[in-house]
């Protein structure tokens, strides 16, 4: 599971994921410890319901903890004032015109552990993210998607 590669995060995507890990040591996993005490309680753990679900439950909280601790020993936490804004990286918020009905989109770039499309942040894994990576304000883009081209106009790079 543990891999070298960095994570780039903002300072919120960091304290976000370090809140969930101290959450799940702190509150999930006693409270799994506990329903695994109370099910052992019950007698016979080979027809325990209760304790195989809690069992269950136990490695998936573990199993979090170990990928959250993972990816935060690998965290970069990124400072938008140490970047310069002339081309698309990742933190870059994006400002796009569609070419192909004149639309305007905003899109911030970030790991995909942050990317939240909801709120305009994507992942510079997904086909657009990786598409305009690169670009200048004023180029043009073509970005091959499965179903079609996206042509774009990058507006403005400014970061959040």
């Amino acid at each position: 599971m543990s891999g070298s590669e960095r994570v780039y995060l903002t300072r919120n995507g960091y304290n976000k994921l370090k809140k969930e890990l101290d959450h799940l040591k702190k509150v999930e996993r006693k409270e799994t410890s506990q329903a695994i005490k109370e099910a052992r309680e019950q007698g016979d753990l080979s027809e325990n319901a209760e304790y195989d679900a809690a069992k269950e439950k136990q490695g998936r909280v573990e199993s979090k903890i170990v990928q959250l601790e993972d990816k935060l020993s690998r965290a970069v936490i990124m400072d938008p004032k140490e970047f310069d804004d002339s081309e698309v990286r990742i933190g870059s918020k994006v400002k796009l015109k569609n070419l192909e009905n004149n639309t305007e989109i905003e899109y911030t770039l970030v790991d995909v552990s942050e990317a939240d499309f909801s709120v305009g942040k994507i992942s510079i894994n997904s086909p657009v993210g990786q598409g305009l990576l690169g670009y200048k304000k004023g180029e043009k883009v073509e970005i091959e998607l499965p179903v079609n081209i996206l042509r774009l106009e990058v507006l403005d790079i400014t970061r959040e």
